[in-house]
């Protein structure tokens, strides 16, 4: 041995190669691996020899190939074994590490399979040899080719084919650490693999997780694909600016690896639910974690059966609190400086609807689900008695809308991307329009509209569900066929068979034995002759529909010629013709409508108009000289003894008015000559002659008659308990109707003639008196039944009304309009049809008459009274209008306020992004903040000359009006702007200068207050000095106690103290805020488990913020509790926010415990003051504002007045009762005893003593108050020695007290 081993060592130091070549080749393997060993384990010279032999066996030849093979796979297994020692064994892998590369491919591929078996058999113990592996797997990859079985494999996909037996080892037996540490090792891996290699490894590392890890797994899988998609998004952000050539990572290759991902995880969820049950349970505590991919996961997760409702609620949980969480943020400022960003996990949700296009199938049906689930959980509910809200507002606002949206956008997207799910959306979209007809539907319908409008060809494929639904139009309430019928008329217009299936089944529903069958009927029929349009008819700019002529290519005039479509009109019209003698909503419907048919389809026109002319001569009474000139009898119809209303005749006279009067114009502006003059022309010249005649006759008429003329006057009776009054108020309504439809038609008739302006004042003098009448008849019953019936004016007149008489100011009509100027009553009236007419458009999103269902004129309509208004209320102060101080009505400029609120409410609810639009009407130039804050200074200005006069020319309606419209227009100012904060200086200026007396104006400017100041930043400060205020005001409990006096905010005084209430749910608020970081710090922590405390000594900046609100709540409220309030609500709510506010401090505590059990730091001296604080400032005084609470005893404040006392009996009795039913003292107590219960437990985990601070109470014990029992005893003796009749006397007052 040792001859062999000191030849090797001399032939290598002599550089002798040829002879050293020779040397070994002499010697046999077993030789050769005997001195190697030999010398390895004495450890001399093993370096040398090994480096000999590498020397002596040249890699190209066969021999010298084999040798050093052999020394490889003899070397390994020796470094092993354990035998050597540590630094021989080191030195030998690290001599082999420099030669790998020389080794041939075989030679690799050898060495690659010995690594791995040795590996799965558990030889590698020690995991020296192991060093050596990675270099020969580097080698591998560089190899071209290998024969491998029976084929040849690349280098590269060799090494797949190794490292994938080996990361298969679930045959390798491992410890709970091993495990974590091979987890870790390949989650490592996963960045610098290729993107195709992940779903193998992934499938391994599932396998894997089998013996444990599983969270770790999961996490790793999900962050990893997390990483990739950031990176994704911020390369597709950046690609156009950065100019790259090639994208790291291939959109539609991530997405392909993620859904096979996908796959595999749900695979392996199915196999083993310890699986699935690690990974919801990291989503049920936040939803920070979720990710597009891991949403997409869970909805695959969902087809699991078992699982599926468990993801909906998670999913639906965390939707719903993203959107909470947005909201508290966004009306925060305090949050947002804390907290700037915001995940949305709508956006996840609608990434995943765009990412599942690259064909995962899985995901689709789960999206589908989703969105039906978010539909149904959070659409519209019915209001009281199944009334259902009208209109669809423009802005989702509240959580429960955006959820609801969030679902309709997911079902959309999906129906526009997947073929495959069309079918089915559409059809669980028509079951619940047929299925749900308790509730309101209006979400569903927006989403078949939308779909019928993105997708109209698709939708004619599956018509036939359409025609299904058609099938149940009769048994549907209205709103839903209407909404169903606008949605499908862009596939009337292409689809003859739609078209056809639609008026057999009007035609059935026309025959109905339900009332809301017929008017479907009438609703569908008005529908189809407003979008057929016959050839000729003149081109209106309300024709265009919403479908682009791209996605529906047909000539239409190939299929319905244009006498194909006028017969059809005509059917329908006589279809509807019998609809006028069916009842009274029935034919109101058809009344309402056929302004809208006509002028979409003006060649109906004689039709229509002589339908009208026939209907309206059946009321008319033809002789001259009769009065009155309508009809009223059959109008109405009995059935009984009840009396119903059979005609409208007001709306048959509108409409007709209406039509008429645009057919004019249209004629007119058509063809300013006439002189075209076919038979056409004559037969409308005839009817049109008819019908100016008849109104013109109607409008002497109705000036000449009187109120006895329709047995109205004052003696009749008005009661709506028996028939003949019920009659009379239907004849009222009636007669006003007419009234009003007969003064627009002078009105627009006028052109500005004085003659005509007079009939028009005689009309309102005769309406006005029966309307007085009606107000005084009702306001006699108890309740006052009486509300004013719908104005019959239409909107567009209402709106050149008003500024016909406020603005104009044109020389040749001044004589005219002072006579409708003059009257102030018809001014007035004008005005309050502008209030009522806003007042719809804001609850139903539209008004009555025409152009009431179309959004834009109506918009311009309000551009236009908003300008008229504003100039009227700032130009011509209240001060010089007729004494409205002693009358009880509203004055001018008060309605001109009322109209301004509610046309800004409206504006923001139903156009929001018209805002600047409507404001800029005055001057069109300027920027729109500018604008907005230009209208804010104007209704300051107004409120301060408001307040700058005396308290008795103060008009309190006026200024809460003000303050109403300021909130408004200061949702549209930038809280991070100068106007805002110039807003807020303002309104905390008035609040603390402002002394009046006035509770309701007290309790506006307070709210505007709070609500402005909570966007600026946070308000407990403003709340701890009101408390102050209030305090000193109202006085102490305790009445020896002189409360200091002190004034922060003037319009805190006697009389509007009870704001106190306010001022509470604003502490909610503030206690909203907290609770929320707290929860927020809670679930971080436990994710962390790494919290920051004490990160260098320095809080974190949310536990701060947290306990500095909370220390100066605790002062606020250490007021409240001193505070002699009201016995009543006010002091129910104030026990309830203190029981909440130590639930909070609870809540805290519980923080803190967890913080000290996994870090062990020390508490932070901020909230050692708080504990103190609470202890000294608040409980003590809980205690004692319990016992004043219970005792009833409210002469505090030293207020002795008799008034007082008397009010105060009354109080005691209600408040004591109050006390009893709501629990809110045992509440609050259990409150403050759970709060110490948990200090004791911190003060034991963190070694602080924190409950030095805390006193005991002796509020639940035997109370024995010893002053007052002196006093008792002292007066008992007293009365012992008076005369016993005298004692009577108070013992029985006392009784009755």
């Amino acid at each position: 041995m040792k001859a062999e081993m000191d030849k090797i060592v001399s032939l290598s130091d002599e550089e002798n190669i040829p002879e050293l070549q020779k040397y070994l080749s002499t010697l046999t393997d077993d030789q050769l691996t005997n001195t190697i060993t030999n010398s390895a384990l004495k450890g001399k010279k093993v370096g040398t020899i090994i480096k000999g032999i590498f020397k002596g066996s040249p890699p190209s030849s066969t021999a010298g190939a084999n040798r050093r093979l052999l020394l490889y796979q003899h070397c390994i297994p020796l470094c092993e074994s354990g035998d050597l020692q540590t630094e021989v064994a080191a030195d030998i892998i690290g001599l082999l590490m420099l030669e790998t590369h020389t080794l041939s491919g075989p030679s690799l591929a050898t060495l690659g399979s010995l690594f791995v078996d040795a590996i799965k058999v558990g030889k590698m113990s020690s995991g020296k040899s192991l060093e050596l592996f990675p270099t020969v797997l580097t080698a591998l990859a560089a190899c071209e080719a290998l024969s491998y079985g029976k084929g040849e494999l690349s280098g590269e996909e060799y090494k797949k084919q190794l490292i994938n037996s080996l990361c298969s080892s679930r045959d390798v037996p491992l410890s709970s650490e091993e495990l974590q540490f091979v987890v870790e090792k390949v989650l490592r891996m996963f960045n610098k693999l290729d993107l195709q290699e992940i779903p193998p490894l992934v499938y391994q590392l599932l396998l894997l997780s089998a013996k444990g890890c599983k969270k770790q797994v999961l996490d790793g899988i999900v962050g990893y694909f997390k990483e990739q998609d950031a990176r994704q998004e911020e390369e597709q952000k950046h690609g156009d600016s950065l100019d790259l050539e090639v994208q790291s990572i291939p959109q539609d290759q991530l997405r392909h690896v993620e859904g096979t991902a996908i796959l595999h995880i749900v695979f392996a969820i199915r196999l083993d639910h310890e699986l699935a049950r690690e990974f919801l349970k990291g989503f049920k505590t936040s939803y920070a974690d979720l990710c597009p991919f891991s949403v997409a996961l869970l909805l695959s997760v969902a087809r699991i059966q078992r699982y599926e409702e468990q993801v909906f609620e998670l999913l639906k949980g965390a939707i719903i609190k993203s959107f909470k969480d947005e909201q508290l943020q966004q009306g925060s400022k305090l949050l947002q400086d804390l907290l700037p960003g915001h995940c949305s996990v709508a956006q996840m949700i609608l990434d995943t609807v765009q990412n599942s296009v690259f064909g995962w199938d899985h995901v689709t049906q789960g999206l589908v689900q989703l969105g039906f689930f978010l539909m149904d959980a959070f659409g519209p509910k019915p209001g009281p008695f199944g009334k259902t809200t009208e209109g669809s507002l423009a802005v989702a606002r509240t959580p429960t809308q955006q959820a609801c949206k969030l679902g309709g956008q997911v079902l959309l997207q999906g129906f526009k991307m997947h073929e495959p799910i069309r079918g089915e959306i559409l059809e669980q979209v028509l079951n619940r329009l047929v299925t749900k007809t308790a509730s309101p539907v209006s979400h569903f319908l927006d989403l078949f509209s939308d779909i019928v409008v993105s997708a109209p060809m698709i939708l004619l494929e599956s018509s036939s569900k359409v025609t299904e639904t058609f099938d149940h139009l009769s048994y549907l309430p209205l709103a839903t066929v209407q909404g169903l019928l606008k949605a499908v008329q862009p596939l009337l217009k292409v689809s003859m068979s739609l078209k056809d299936a639609l008026i057999l089944v009007l035609r059935k529903a026309m025959f109905s034995s339900q009332l809301d069958g017929r008017k479907s009927a009438v609703t569908g029929f008005l529908l189809l002759l407003k979008n057929f349009k016959v050839l000729g008819s003149l081109a209106s700019s309300q024709c265009s529909q919403a479908i682009s002529s791209s996605q529906i290519q047909v000539d239409v005039h190939s299929r319905y010629n244009s006498a194909a479509n006028e017969a059809f009109c005509l059917e329908i019209l006589s279809s509807l013709r019998r609809c006028l003698s069916q009842q009274a909503d029935v034919r109101l419907m058809l009344y309402e409508g056929f302004f809208d048919v006509l002028r979409r389809n003006s060649q109906l026109a004689s039709s229509i108009m002589q339908t009208l002319l026939s209907q309206l001569k059946r009321y008319y009474e033809p002789e001259q000289d009769l009065l009155p000139p309508v009809k009223l009898e059959p109008c109405i119809t009995a059935h009984g003894d009840q009396v119903y209303l059979q005609e409208p005749l007001a709306h048959l006279l509108s409409c007709t008015v209406h039509c008429l009067m645009w057919l004019q114009n249209t004629r007119q502006s058509a063809n300013p000559n006439g002189d075209d003059s076919d038979g056409d022309e004559e037969e409308e010249e005839g009817y049109r002659s008819d019908l100016h005649a008849i109104l013109e006759s109607m409008t002497r008429r109705m000036i000449k008659c009187e109120l006895e003329d329709f047995e109205l006057d004052k003696s009749a009776e008005f009661s709506m308990g028996s028939s003949v009054g019920v009659k009379n108020n239907i004849y009222a309504v009636l007669v006003m109707g007419v009234y009003e439809v007969l003064m627009e038609y002078n009105f627009i008739k006028a052109n500005y003639s004085k003659r005509c302006f007079e009939e028009i004042i005689e009309l309102f003098s005769r309406y006005h008196k029966l309307s007085e009448i009606l107000k005084e008849k009702s306001g006699k019953g108890r309740v006052p039944s009486h509300k004013t019936p719908r104005s019959l004016f239409s909107m567009g007149i209402i709106s050149t009304s008003i500024t016909v008489l406020f603005r104009d100011n044109t020389q040749s009509r001044e004589e005219a309009l002072s006579v409708l100027r003059s009257n102030g009553e018809f001014v007035r009236y004008i005005l309050s049809v502008v209030v009522q007419k806003i007042q719809q458009l804001d609850e139903t999103g539209h008004t009555d008459g025409p152009d009431g269902q179309n959004a834009d004129k109506t918009f311009r309509f309000l551009c236009d009274m908003t300008s008229v208004l504003m100039w009227r209320y700032t130009n011509i102060p209240s001060v010089v209008e007729e004494g409205g101080k002693k009358e009880k009505r509203s004055s001018l400029s008060h309605l001109c306020l009322e109209g301004l609120l509610r046309i800004f409410t409206t504006c923001q609810q139903r156009y929001p992004n018209k805002m600047a639009q409507l404001l800029s009407t005055m001057d069109d130039e300027g920027d729109v903040v500018e604008i907005n804050y230009f209208y804010i200074r104007q209704f300051q200005r107004a409120l301060f000359t408001q307040l700058s006069g005396g308290e008795e020319d103060f008009n309190s309606k006026e200024a809460q009006l003000l303050i109403s419209i300021l909130s408004v227009l200061s949702r549209q100012l930038k809280p991070s702007s100068q106007q805002f904060v110039q807003m807020i200086t303002w309104t905390v200026k008035i609040c603390k200068e402002t002394s009046f007396e006035d509770s309701a104006f007290c309790k506006g400017l307070l709210s505007l207050l709070f609500n402005l100041h909570v966007l600026y930043k946070s308000p407990v400060g403003l709340l701890l000095e009101l408390c102050q205020d209030i305090h000193s005001v109202l006085g102490d409990i305790d009445q020896d106690v002189e409360v200091e006096k002190q004034s922060n905010f003037a319009i805190v005084n006697m009389k509007t103290a009870s704001t106190a209430l306010l001022v509470l749910s604003q502490v909610d608020r503030v206690l909203d805020e907290v609770d929320w970081l707290i929860a927020r710090k809670k679930s971080q922590t436990a994710s962390d488990k790494l919290g920051s405390t004490q990160t260098a000594g320095r809080q974190d900046p949310v536990e701060k913020a947290v306990t500095l609100q909370l220390g100066t709540l605790l002062t606020a409220l250490s007021e409240l509790v001193q505070t002699a309030l009201l016995l009543g609500t006010c002091t129910v709510t104030l026990l309830r926010e203190l029981t909440r506010t130590y639930t909070i401090l609870t809540t805290l505590v519980k923080y803190y415990i967890q913080v000290c059990a996994s870090q062990h730091g020390s508490l932070p001296a901020r909230f050692e003051k708080l504990v103190k604080l609470s202890g000294s400032h608040l409980t003590p005084q809980c205690y004692s504002f319990i016992t004043y609470a219970q005792s009833g005893d409210i002469s505090g404040g030293g207020a002795d007045d008799k008034k007082k006392k008397r009010r105060n009996d009354v109080n005691t009795g209600a408040s004591a009762k109050l006390l009893r039913e709501t629990k809110a003292i045992p509440n609050l107590i259990f409150s403050i005893e759970q709060y110490e219960k948990y200090l004791i437990t911190l003060s034991k985990k963190s070694k602080v003593n924190l409950m030095q601070y805390m006193k005991l109470s002796t509020s639940r014990d035997f109370r024995i108050n010893a002053a007052t029992l002196d006093a008792a005893l002292q007066e008992q003796d007293d009365s012992q020695s008076q005369d016993t009749t005298e004692t009577q006397e108070p013992k029985q007052k006392k009784r009755k007290q």
